[in-house]
């Protein structure tokens, strides 16, 4: 009799090979199909609403590892709370507006096209963008509203926009005037906080001597009845600026000194300098001196000093006054200045404090980063062409003390990667310290206080928002592009006073923008909306900047507070959103600009929690870059291993800091995966001929260690929720791993293979095991899903069409209409977690010996052993507890449990008896049964009787 044929051995289709890479299309088409995303709306209806609002990416080009990351984490989190319980949609969308797609439009087509057709051929673009960008996120296995996400150039996101201006220039944030911008000449526009990043440049570094043209006062403030000639000393690393000096500036508490000098220099033998900075400036200059007077900087205020430039060319004959400084410094350079109010914040501030009018300030430098025509000496330059130019000409004045190459951290444009500057311009800005027409607090005041209100994740999260929102400037929303949406105001010609009906103005254009997009305001004639005022009043070319787009989305898309918004989807999401997660730029970027657009329309935060995840680098630290050769395209993972495989390394990577990728990480979560794969496709086997409902065995009647394995579960399921709800996934996918690989696979299933294959098919033993099985198999796919949800789908659909297939349904279709599984509750769970604990760290001792027999060569397998257990009190009880059924936990084919003393010892021997051909254990009564000769009295049993007794294992 071939016995093997009698064996309940597991089958199912699932098969070994996940062969991700080519199956996993066939899944995002049968989601299409079968419109599973709408199916997990009508099942979620109802229930509470959690919702994650998507940071738009921008459209355009392809996406890359980042872009993936960040899907693939909130694809997780809307998916776990779908299955916690919630209402969670997710709505993707996009950043559609400004510079990046007007360059393409440019490259395409020229410079030169009407703004009608840059608006029209930038809104073409970014729709084929949007269809690339969807097509790859879609193959990640992300589930949304694809067919209906949310652009910031839809018509409606763009009238709702021009609403939002409006109620904040409504609330009196907003407000027009002269200030020096961060400007990019590529971009010949001015650049949001978040737009400016950092990289080392080398520049000339100058100190410049500026001439004494007050005598009789310095004299005075050092105490000295007169003095000679001689000039005070300045340091810049940006020499283009001297041809725009108007000021100097000191620290009022710090030492200034008067420095006699030999050989004298052209201007006079005096020199003045910060006290501490004297020795190392005249080992610098190659000057001998001695210090003749001293003087705190508050005594040189106001005393004025000739532009260095003034004997060479008489375009520069002209004075600089001193004013004090707090921010000035002697730890390097001359402890003294130079200040260009129209190129720099703190010098801008410190001549409008003292009473320096707009129209006074020196700006020659124009968009594209040219002098105009007309400054002496340098028209017509690059101000980066100009600097060796200026140091030439302040060598010939005889003002140049010296000059040298320095390397410093410099503010670059994030697009184009070129230097940038600060540049006065006359822009719109929601100022940040400006009261509020409602007499409530200040713009940074309220955000300052909904950092504290909202939830970081991770923690340190807050401090950094906290410093940026702390330390910044007024927020310079207006942009001079084409491709953006238009601060749609009217101008007075000749006052530049907004017209006194601008917010009903602002209303009439949001509702023609809302028929026919941004185009309309481009169409509109001022008389349309004017009649006989139209000559009077001009209409405003700036556009918004891209960040107030997107900053402003809780509004256009989520539909504000109290839905105050129409809001593309506000029905569905809601305000304010429950989770904003983006990169860690994000702080000075979208996380930024919407805590400001809510702290300004509404006073709060659009968002409850910040989560943050970090950058992608490779297995070395290093930046993906072509250079380096180090890129890892997300197409390509999905192509080759299957987005599953990205899918796992973002679970089990922890995002809060850098996530590493390389060919040998990816090859080793993939190991990890078929592991996993490997514990399913024995669950599913072992269930296939199961059937839940007329087949299951009532919980109170389950075997002990089935019982166990419930509580188990439940325990793991616990844990893994618990981090699904912290979003702390890489311990989650860690418990799954330990779960699969430890709990089950070398333990539970371990074990209970006898039982399976050996039992009867329909006795108690199987069944029980069975009943078990199923609500693991549950449990663990459901906790998956969210994770791996390719592989957790495909197992359902073997599931549902097995051992769920009388409960099956339309709802149960998919996994992801599902919610976590109730597994039953066990009144000993306690007591059984803790005696199975023991009896698995008996067990472990057990199996370290019987590897030690087996490694002498005296067994092959364990069930070749028998073991003999000497133990006392506790463990003696707890071995006894389980009877025979001790043999089938240890895996061997005979565990006798004897009194001991001291510590449980453990004894293996070979066995001496036969080995049954069925069940493969070594026992005495192997052939006693005449008739079939082969097999142990259990099987006899098993197949001829009414099987064995066991309840235990």
């Amino acid at each position: 009799m071939d016995y093997k044929k009698t064996l309940n051995l597991p089958d199912t289709p699932f098969p070994m090979r996940g062969d991700l890479a080519k199956r996993e299309p066939a899944w995002i088409s049968q989601w299409e199909e079968n419109h599973v995303y709408q199916a997990i709306r009508a099942a979620s209806r109802g229930r509470p609403r959690f919702v994650l609002h998507d940071g738009p990416p921008y459209a355009n080009g392809d996406i890359h590892i980042g872009h993936a990351v960040n899907k693939i984490l909130k694809d997780i989190i809307v998916k776990s709370r779908n299955m916690a319980g919630y209402d969670a949609h997710y709505v993707p969308g996009w950043d559609c507006h400004g510079m990046p797609i007007e360059i393409q439009i440019e490259k395409k087509y020229g410079k030169h096209l009407p703004v009608a057709e840059v608006q029209s051929k930038a809104r073409a673009y970014a729709l084929e963008q949007i269809d690339r960008q969807r097509k790859d996120f879609k193959r990640l296995g992300v589930l949304g509203e694809w067919d209906r996400p949310y652009m910031t150039m839809n018509f409606s996101n763009e009238a709702d926009e021009i609403r939002a201006l409006g109620r904040i220039l409504d609330k009196g944030y907003v407000f027009r005037g002269l200030k020096p911008v961060n400007w990019c000449f590529d971009c010949g526009s001015a650049l949001a906080e978040a737009e400016v990043e950092y990289a080392d440049r080398v520049d000339p570094a100058v100190d410049v001597a500026f001439p004494f043209a007050e005598p009789a006062k310095l004299a005075a403030a050092f105490g000295l009845d007169s003095v000679d000639d001689g000039a005070i000393v300045i340091w810049t690393t940006t020499p283009w600026t001297i041809p725009s000096n108007q000021a100097l500036n000191v620290h009022p508490e710090i030492e200034y000194a008067l420095v006699r000098v030999s050989p004298a220099p052209k201007f006079g033998p005096l020199l003045l300098v910060a006290k501490d900075r004297v020795e190392d400036c005249l080992k610098s200059w190659h000057l001998e001196g001695e210090i003749i007077a001293t003087a705190p900087g508050s005594a040189l205020s106001e005393i004025e000093f000739r532009h260095p430039l003034a004997q060479y060319n008489p375009a520069y004959d002209r004075r600089a006054p001193v004013y004090l400084g707090d921010y000035v410094t002697a730890d390097s350079g001359t402890g003294v200045v130079h200040s260009a109010p129209a190129y720099g914040i703190e010098d801008f501030v410190s001549c409008k404090a003292h009473g320096m009018k707009d129209t006074d300030f020196i700006s020659p430098v124009m968009g594209d980063g040219k002098y105009v025509e007309s400054l002496a000496l340098f028209g017509g330059l690059s101000i980066w062409d100009a600097n060796p130019k200026i140091v030439e000409a302040l060598t010939e004045a005889g003002a140049l003390m010296h000059v040298e190459k320095h390397k410093h951290s410099y503010m670059h444009c994030w697009r184009h990667k070129t230097p940038i500057i600060y540049r006065a311009t006359s822009q719109w800005f929601a100022g940040m310290d400006v009261a509020p027409k409602d007499g409530g607090p200040t713009l940074r005041e309220s955000a300052l206080a909904g950092i504290d209100a909202t939830a970081f994740y991770p923690a340190w999260g807050r401090a950094r928002l906290h410093a940026m929102i702390a330390n910044r400037p007024d927020w310079t929303l207006s942009r001079q592009r084409q491709w953006g949406v238009p601060m749609a105001f009217f101008v007075h010609k000749e006052t530049g006073a907004l017209h006194p009906r601008t917010s009903e103005l602002l209303e009439q254009v949001a509702q023609r923008v809302e028929q026919g997009g941004i185009e309309a305001w481009q169409a509109l004639e001022p008389r349309d909306l004017l009649g006989d005022e139209a000559d009077q009043y001009e209409k405003n070319r700036d556009t918004l900047d891209v960040w107030f787009d997107s900053g402003s989305t809780h509004a256009t898309v989520l539909g504000g507070k109290d839905g105050d918004f129409a809001g593309s989807h506000g029905a569905e999401l809601g305000w304010p959103a429950d989770l904003y997660l983006e990169g860690s730029d994000q702080h000075r970027g979208w996380f930024h600009s919407s805590l400001l657009t809510g702290c300004m329309l509404y006073g709060q935060p659009p968002y409850k929690a910040l989560l943050t995840h970090g950058f992608v680098v490779d297995g070395q630290g290093r930046k993906m870059s072509k250079s380096v050769g180090n890129v890892i395209a997300p197409q390509k993972v999905s192509d080759s291993l299957g987005a599953e495989i990205l899918r796992l390394w973002v679970a089990s990577t922890d995002y809060s800091g850098e996530l590493s990728i390389s060919d040998e990480i990816l090859k080793r979560v993939v190991e990890g995966y078929r592991r996993i794969r490997n514990t399913l496709r024995f669950l599913l086997a072992n269930v296939a001929d199961f059937d839940a409902v007329s087949q299951a065995v009532p919980y109170g009647e389950l075997f002990e260690i089935d019982r166990y394995a419930l509580a188990m579960t439940a325990q793991m399921q616990s844990e893994v929720q618990a981090n699904y709800e912290r979003y702390d996934f890489h311990p989650a996918v860690s418990r799954l791993q330990t779960f699969c690989s430890e709990d089950l696979g070398a333990f539970y299933l371990d074990i209970l293979k006898d039982r399976l294959y050996t039992s009867a098919p329909d006795s108690v033993a199987r069944r029980s095991a069975q009943t078990a099985l199923l609500d693991i198999t549950q449990t663990l796919l459901k906790l998956m899903a969210p994770i791996l949800s390719f592989t957790a789908e495909e197992a359902w659909k073997e599931l549902v069409g097995s051992a769920l297939k009388h409960q099956a349904d339309a709802a149960r279709t998919t996994i992801f209409t599902e919610v976590y599984h109730a597994l039953p509750p066990f009144a000993d769970a306690d007591a059984l977690t803790a005696k199975w604990a023991r009896l698995r760290a008996i067990r472990a001792e057990v199996q370290r010996k019987l590897e030690e027999v087996r490694t002498a060569g005296d067994i092959g397998s364990s069930l070749q052993a028998e073991v003999d257990l000497y133990a006392n009190g506790d463990d003696q009880a707890l071995l006894a507890s389980l009877g025979d059924d001790l043999r089938f936990v240890l895996i061997v084919s005979r565990a006798t449990v004897h009194a001991g003393e001291g510590e449980t010892r453990i004894d293996v021997t070979p066995s001496t008896h036969k080995k049954c051909e069925r069940c493969w254990h070594w026992r005495l009564d192997v052939g006693q049964d005449a008739d079939h000769p082969e097999i142990c009295g259990r099987c006899v049993s098993n197949l001829f009787g009414s099987g064995e007794a066991r309840d235990k294992a």
